[in-house]
């Protein structure tokens, strides 16, 4: 089995997409579980991002694991909801009022996907009312939320109001990111947490729900 899962994480780490849902399909039908072979696919993600904070890989390569990841998933995912495999965290995501940006964003998706993660992704241009709106229906453990522009950055702010004015803000963990925001703004608007990047984001959304240590 470890050799079986082994390749499959190679192979999604090279990106290789068809191969991956092959393999995916291969080791169902050697008997592996849905939650098995969920395990290589989630262990070659592990890769890619501790690869890509470590400048080794960039985000084409990613982006290419990423693709080979949802092929797995393609497969995987009716039978996992069908053993009733958890998720490790519900994560709501979105990118603020005004901004339209969403190449961040998407990859910050993937990967959390490719860690476990359920993703529900509000798009791009999310008024604060729709974030709101969607954390009352969903009740995400974590709220995240990007921004490309330094004149949309303030959607953060307002977001984080809404909740609170809402009586929401203590039933989510909320996370930012974006290329003008940084660690100090988080602190200073309220946020739970920043990251950096997509990998970073992974790893601090695990620490915010106690799956990883501080």
């Amino acid at each position: 089995m470890k050799d079986i899962l082994e390749h499959l994480a190679e192979r999604l780490y090279a990106g290789e997409h068809l191969q991956v849902a092959d393999r995916v399909r291969q080791a169902l039908q050697g008997g592996l579980s849905p939650a098995e072979v969920l395990s290589g696919l989630i262990a070659g993600m592990d890769r890619v991002g501790r690869d890509f904070q470590s400048g080794l890989l960039f985000v084409p390569e990613v982006l290419l694991a990423a693709r080979a990841m949802h092929a797995g998933m393609a497969v995987l995912r009716p039978l996992l909801a069908e053993t009733g495999v958890p998720y490790v965290g519900t994560y709501l995501i979105g990118t603020v009022q005004g901004d339209l940006h969403d190449i961040g964003k998407n990859l910050v998706r993937m990967m959390l996907e490719g860690a476990g993660f359920q993703v529900l992704d509000l798009g791009t241009d999310v008024s604060p009312e729709r974030f709101v709106a969607a954390v009352r229906e969903h009740r995400p453990q974590i709220l995240g939320m990007s921004a490309l522009l330094t004149t949309t950055m303030p959607g953060m702010r307002r977001t984080i109001e809404a909740l609170e004015e809402a009586g929401l803000r203590d039933r989510v963990k909320v996370m930012v990111g974006g290329a003008p925001v940084t660690a100090e703004y988080a602190r200073e608007i309220g946020a739970d947490a920043y990251a950096p990047d997509a990998a970073t984001a992974v790893e601090v959304a695990r620490r915010l729900l106690g799956l990883s240590p501080d």
